[in-house]
């Protein structure tokens, strides 16, 4: 607990007044805000002692988003290159087998040793990593499916882990509070990275692992906010968030924990089905996207390096639009969206707004309806959706913060990319059109919103 988010008391203090007899109550015991706290008010209700760390996570969550943005249209151009959509689709299978031994694995180091030790680690592995698979492009070896399930599993280990971290730091209220701020940064990161593809591939012929080198720059970066963070906060004095520190998680298990709980369970359900419905939007485009680019260059000779520079390219903007309206969204709208319906109610937003997203493809399939419906749908994920997801998390155990919210955000999340895959495999073997797809995610929106009410009825038993 912050400085800030404890009891604030009151005291009375007569003061001599000829015509009033009622005592007046004045607050005590809070410091006044400093400058950083006096600036981000005009953004959010940040109070006294809680600026700089804010500030500090903000920045942390933006450099992590800048690093994968940058990296994502490479993992695209490598993959749809070597092996096309559908290859892209099955690699979410071999991202969910692998997190059945990653998850318990993390978990499990999870109790042996502290938390910034805990980040440190997962950190230095996917930096490392990063140098290989740039060492290993250089040398002409074939690596976008493993890329591809490489950068699957950073995205969602590095940013639940970030995640994990603020939940730790703030109390239900705090979150509440400052989460959709941070989340601007989360957004500006991720537009910034995707903004900056194009201009480093065509201006500066920057390649595929180029990229890769200079996203395992910007990860050491972003522990290095962390450690400052972490620092700032152990060091105030507060006995529960020091504690907090130093004490390794309990040994249940994340999965465990999520057939225990119902809230978690159906928090996890909920991401199955957000992430069949995204990822298979996301096949849609690149179906089309691919399409696009065997009309423009054909195929053989030197038109496999063409098609790879478009759909890099064409990659990054459509990256770069969504990360745009996504910030635009985070700075005027999710803020307001919570405070107006709360959490629960903010359930509901990206589900009617798939339903309404897909019915539309499926009636009209061309690449410029789905260019525009996947921007707004996947902006709205990455702002509003994703600041609810990180803020049901708050009334839940530490252990549950950590362990279960790691098991959700990478094997299930990926659970729902494999069962996309397996979507997409049978619509190979049927011949399904792209309109048959989107009806299918229209089927399985519904299905959320039902999921979105199970969830709130769970939350407002724990919170009221």
């Amino acid at each position: 607990m912050t400085p800030a988010s404890r009891p604030r008391t009151l005291a009375t203090h007569p003061e001599p007044q000829s015509h009033v007899s009622l005592p007046v109550f004045k607050v005590i015991g809070e410091p006044p805000k400093g400058v950083i706290e006096r600036a981000l008010s005009v953004f959010a209700d940040v109070r006294a002692g809680e600026g700089a760390t804010t500030l500090l996570l903000t920045l942390n969550v933006f450099l992590l988003l800048a690093g994968y943005s940058v990296m994502k249209p490479a993992r695209d151009g490598l993959i749809l290159t070597e092996g096309g959509a559908e290859l892209a689709s099955y690699s979410a299978a071999a991202q969910a087998v692998l997190l059945m031994g990653v998850v318990p694995l993390y978990g499990w180091l999870g109790t042996k040793v502290v938390r910034i030790r805990l980040i440190a680690i997962v950190t230095t592995f996917f930096a490392t990593a990063l140098v290989v698979f740039y060492a290993g492009g250089l040398a002409g070896l074939r690596e976008g499916f493993a890329f591809y399930i490489f950068i699957g599993l950073l995205n969602v280990f590095m940013v639940s882990q970030f995640w994990q971290f603020a939940n730790d730091l703030f109390t239900e209220g705090q979150g509440r509070r400052l989460f959709p701020f941070i989340g601007v940064g989360q957004s500006l990161g991720a537009w910034v990275g995707a903004a900056a593809v194009s201009p480093l591939v065509q201006g500066l012929n920057y390649t595929p692992y180029t990229l890769m080198l200079l996203g395992a720059a910007v990860l050491a970066v972003a522990f290095s906010t962390t450690l400052m963070a972490n620092t700032m906060e152990t060091s105030r004095g507060d006995h529960e968030v020091h504690k907090a520190a130093q004490e390794p998680l309990g040994q249940q298990g994340g999965f465990e924990l999520i057939w225990q709980d119902r809230y978690l369970f159906w928090i996890a359900v909920l991401i199955i089905l957000l992430n069949v419905v995204n990822t298979t939007g996301q096949y849609i485009l690149n179906r089309l996207i691919v399409g696009e680019a065997a009309a423009r260059f054909g195929s053989g000779g030197s038109a496999v390096v063409d098609s790879r520079q478009f759909i890099t390219a064409f990659s990054g903007s459509i990256t770069a639009a969504v990360n745009l309206v996504g910030l635009l969204l985070q700075l005027f709208v999710t803020a307001r969206v919570i405070r107006w319906i709360g959490i629960r109610g903010a359930l509901f937003v990206l589900p009617v707004i798939a339903l309404i997203n897909y019915s539309l493809i499926a009636v009209m399939p061309i690449l410029a309806v789905v260019r525009v419906g996947k921007i707004l749908e996947n902006s709205t994920d990455y702002s509003i959706q994703n600041t609810l997801r990180q803020a049901l998390f708050l009334p839940t155990s530490r252990e549950a913060k950590y362990k279960a919210k790691a098991a959700i955000d990478t094997f299930f999340t990926r659970a729902g990319d494999v069962v996309s895959a397996g979507v997409v495999a049978l619509g190979q073997v049927t011949a399904l059109t792209v309109s048959a797809f989107a009806w299918f995610s229209v089927l399985l929106t519904i299905v959320w919103l039902w999921v979105a009410r199970k969830i709130a009825q769970e939350h407002r038993r724990r919170t009221v």
